[in-house]
């Protein structure tokens, strides 16, 4: 199936490793021009090289704090003027800290809300004109499985993917208009350092090895195994191309079958 992604503007979020880096990885490799970025230069570089030499396509990378405003429109500016336009957003961001309710005060909480809904909700707001103008645009909102079932200890993640998830409800009804498709993705229990970094949190809690979650953790899945970061970039890569023309509003969980919940 052509994709119709090539040589299509794509700017994905928090993508110098994990979801992110095979999600630019993907769109890459269907001959999109990708714009990357996270806080850490010089992995963004080698992975800016990486992606290049094994796809043969435009990449290019800015180191972008996402919590920062000016250097979220800078960011966007600087894909536009790149690439003459923008055709698709990938939203992505680390989880805040793990933690149940009485863990955090204020502080934390508004941290959380800079890094994981404010920064989705600016960089919505920059890329908009540019594909209002084009008539046309495709964003893609990476979220967590929470935002269908909680994940026991993730209050504060739990609070602003669900967030995430209504926004992109309430935006698919206003940009419908523009021609512009907009959906939410709930990754499960895939293999990133992000899922490590959770699984080392449990085992410490309840004194056990991270092999034990491990296995604890697959027996609630009933592809018997954790995803894999290219399984779920498949998925984003479709959402964010010309192949989908219908799909929009909704919001999906990439979890091997784990939340039972509807």
């Amino acid at each position: 199936m052509d994709l119709g992604l090539k040589d299509k503007a794509v700017v994905v979020l928090a993508s110098s490793k994990g979801l992110g880096k095979a999600t630019a990885m993907r769109f890459a490799e269907e001959g999109a021009n990708v714009m990357i970025t996270s806080r850490d230069e010089a992995a963004l570089k080698a992975t800016a090289e990486e992606i290049s030499e094994k796809t043969g396509s435009r990449v290019e990378y800015k180191r972008c704090d996402i919590t920062k405003k000016e250097e979220i429109t800078s960011l966007v500016s600087a894909a536009a003027e790149a690439f003459g336009t923008i055709d698709v957003l990938v939203n992505n961001a680390g989880g805040p800290p793990a933690g149940n309710f009485d863990s955090f005060g204020d502080e934390e909480w508004e941290s959380a809300f800079q890094l994981t809904l404010l920064s989705l909700i600016r960089t919505v707001r920059e890329v908009l004109p540019h594909m209002r103008k084009n008539g046309s645009g495709r964003i893609i909102n990476i979220a967590s499985s929470s935002i269908k079932q909680p994940i026991d200890g993730l209050t504060l993640s739990n609070t602003f993917r669900t967030a995430i998830s209504g926004l992109s409800k309430s935006l698919s009804q206003e940009l419908g208009k523009d021609g512009i498709l907009i959906n939410t993705i709930g990754p499960g229990r895939i293999g990133t350092d992000r899922l490590q970094e959770l699984d080392g949190k449990i085992a410490e809690q309840r004194s056990i090895s991270k092999e034990q979650v491990k296995e604890e953790m697959v027996k609630n899945i009933p592809l018997g195994r954790y995803g894999t970061p290219e399984e779920f970039a498949k998925t984003i890569v479709y959402l964010g191309s010309e192949a989908n023309t219908y799909i929009t509003g909704q919001s999906f969980l990439i979890d091997g079958g784990m939340v039972k919940a509807l």
